[in-house]
């Protein structure tokens, strides 16, 4: 018997003693009215008029004892008349006949809760997993889940159990780690088509958690990394021909421009230049290419025509 089931069982054993505690009470009140009855009958009736009126009284505190029931407000209480099915009584106060009725089964019309898990199943491509679900179910007939199944909670608990197995054996193992919204809505439908009969209809399923094994995982963590390594280094790539075509279109512009070459190259030299202790090598050919000494010959010969100060 499964945890769930010992609650039921729990729940149902709660429920009968709450039920022999009113009885109990009633029969109770009775038995005292029956013996004040008698105290004041006494010496003005006959014995054996006493007797059947304690007999009578007692009787009728008994039919209430065995009789009276009480289902709560979320329970549908199973009646069977001499072995066959009679009704469905609840919730709230009714009543059988005793040893002609029995109450086998009180059924829950709440929304349920089953955690269910599937470990150690191989997936299509033989990869050992454990996956992990809740299943969310409500009985909507409790005529069908107390006649058609022995133990509807037990069944539904294995039902969604093999179902989960057989959907993750038909499945690859990236399949299940990317598309569980998938596997939620075949797991609904399938553990729906067997429950239905039980008069058990699933809401909803959701996976929890998918567990593989640590060396695979260590694999795929491996995997994930070389492809991200190599998707930085086509990035890098594709960086480096834009910027070599960017430098291709300069040069056009520059080819036909020598003084636009040489404003670069001199703002280049500046730049160098500006930051206090920079040292800047420049090679000859540079020099020759922007006309360094005749620029510097044309700055000092304008510095020597100016007038000095007296």
């Amino acid at each position: 018997m499964n945890t769930k089931t010992k609650k039921d069982s729990q729940k149902n054993q709660k429920v009968d003693s709450h039920i022999s505690g009113i009885a109990g009470t009633i029969f109770a009140i009775l038995l005292i009215a029956a013996t004040l009855g008698a105290i004041l009958m006494d010496g003005k009736a006959a014995d054996w008029l006493i007797g059947t009126y304690v007999l009578g009284v007692t009787l009728i505190g008994v039919y209430i004892l065995f009789a009276l029931k009480v289902a709560s407000q979320w329970e549908k209480a199973v009646v069977l008349r001499l072995g066959k099915f009679y009704k469905l009584a609840g919730p709230g106060l009714f009543w059988i006949v005793p040893i002609v009725d029995t109450v086998p089964s009180w059924i829950d019309h709440r929304v349920m809760v089953t955690p269910f898990s599937a470990q150690k199943t191989l997936t299509k491509d033989t990869v050992p997993v454990d996956v992990d679900a809740v299943l969310f179910w409500v009985v909507w007939d409790a005529e069908k889940a107390a006649l058609e199944v022995e133990n509807y909670i037990a069944a539904v608990d294995w039902a969604a159990q093999t179902a989960l197995r057989d959907i993750t054996g038909r499945m690859m193992l990236a399949d299940i780690l990317v598309g569980r919204s998938v596997i939620d809505k075949e797991l609904q439908q399938l553990i729906d088509e067997r429950t239905t009969p039980w008069g058990v209809t699933v809401q909803s399923v959701e996976i929890r958690d998918i567990v593989i094994p640590q060396d695979l995982e260590d694999a795929m963590s491996r995997q994930a990394q070389a492809e991200r390594e190599r998707q930085a280094r086509v990035i890098l790539g594709e960086s480096e021909k834009q910027i070599a075509a960017s430098f291709a279109e300069a040069s056009l512009a520059y080819a036909n421009n020598p003084t636009a070459l040489h404003l670069r190259a001199m703002n280049m030299l500046f730049e160098g230049l500006k930051e206090k202790g920079a040292l800047v090598i420049v090679p000859s050919s540079a020099v020759d290419t922007m006309n360094l000494g005749g620029l510097s010959g044309i700055v000092s010969m304008g510095q020597n025509n100016l007038p000095k100060e007296k």
